[in-house]
């Protein structure tokens, strides 16, 4: 067994423990879900004893968070047995999603993210080490059944459809530019899918609490639990800014290369062209939230925009147009 084939088999076992991480986070969920039903009866009890009636089964009358969470006894942290399994085994799957990138540069001689296979490789190992890094600075755990949900079908994908053997690279990519250029574009996309998953969670819990009947079911129960509304919105900014300003980098990156390579910095190329749309949606989202004072659901929704572009770039560009990247697709 070379290199190559050691990477594959590890990226699968990184495939494995995600997996297993998305089982547990799930689990996580519907223990929140437990715990928000549990706290729910007795401050319905306090509502009913208060108005001197009771409260009839099905009727759910409105209460705060605070007023919610059942006195200073149910403050007390809730044991998340099923969400500590979850970040040992998705560290687990860190450490061998690691050493599988690693081998697949050692194979091939080059950095591992020359073509759709190993930029989905690195991306989603970025996307995961900022989720564990968030989580080391505070509770993010419920951002875990996204996150890793995504990792799960990316690296699946890619290791069924776009996996190629490790080789070396065409001339046109023999460039320290591949460094530069392509690194921060993974980045970028790893920062996009943690800050998707916080405005995903944004906009379910804004809509179980605007009273929505899709999400109004017992298995939305843990939403309750999450952060507010405006916690998982400023959440969602402060990584997209991040992600925004690297992926500025990316396109100045690319234009030089353009010119290094092809004589020119900026040709209307397919990938040339989304990229500048994804820079633009973001921009406008920005903007759009710092100085017109755009938030909650219509910012929200910008961000799952913003993220539909930058799968867009990677998947449909990458396979269905033709253009001079075209190299860096499947093969």
């Amino acid at each position: 067994m070379d290199l190559g084939e050691l990477s594959h088999l590890l990226a699968w076992g990184a495939t494995s423990a995600y997996a297993v991480a998305l089982v547990a986070f799930a689990a996580d969920l519907a223990t929140l879900a437990d715990h928000a039903a549990q706290r729910r009866r007795p401050a319905q009890e306090r509502v009913g004893t208060f108005a001197g009636v009771s409260a009839g089964p099905g009727v759910v009358r409105p209460t705060t968070d605070r007023a919610a969470a059942g006195g200073a006894d149910d403050a007390r942290p809730l044991p998340r047995r099923a969400a500590a399994i979850a970040v040992s085994v998705t560290t687990v799957g860190l450490l061998l999603h690691t050493v599988s990138a690693v081998l697949r540069g050692l194979a091939a001689g080059r950095v591992p993210w020359a073509n759709m296979y190993e930029f989905t490789l690195v991306g989603t190992l970025v996307a995961v080490a900022t989720f564990l890094a968030l989580v080391r600075r505070r509770d993010v755990r419920f951002l875990g059944t996204i996150v890793l949900g995504l990792t799960v079908v990316a690296l699946g994908v890619a290791l069924v459809g776009f996996y190629t053997p490790a080789r070396g690279v065409e001339p046109a990519l023999q460039s320290p530019w591949l460094v530069i250029h392509v690194s921060i574009a993974t980045i970028a996309t790893g920062l996009f899918t943690v800050a998707f998953a916080a405005s995903t969670l944004q906009l379910l819990k804004d809509s179980r609490e605007q009273g929505s009947s899709r999400l109004a079911g017992p298995r939305w129960r843990a939403l309750e639990m999450l952060p507010s509304v405006r916690e998982l919105e400023a959440l969602s900014f402060r990584i997209n800014a991040v992600a925004f300003v690297l992926w500025t980098f990316t396109i100045m990156a690319g234009a030089i290369w353009a010119d290094h390579t092809w004589g020119r910095y900026w040709g209307w190329d397919p990938k040339e062209v989304w990229s500048f749309v994804v820079w633009v949606v973001f921009a406008a989202y920005l903007h759009a939230r710092t100085t017109r004072g755009w938030g909650g659901r219509r910012a929200a929704w910008f961000v799952l925009v913003g993220y539909a572009t930058v799968i867009f770039n990677f998947t449909v560009v990458n396979l269905l147009f033709q253009g001079l990247h075209a190299y860096s697709g499947v093969s």
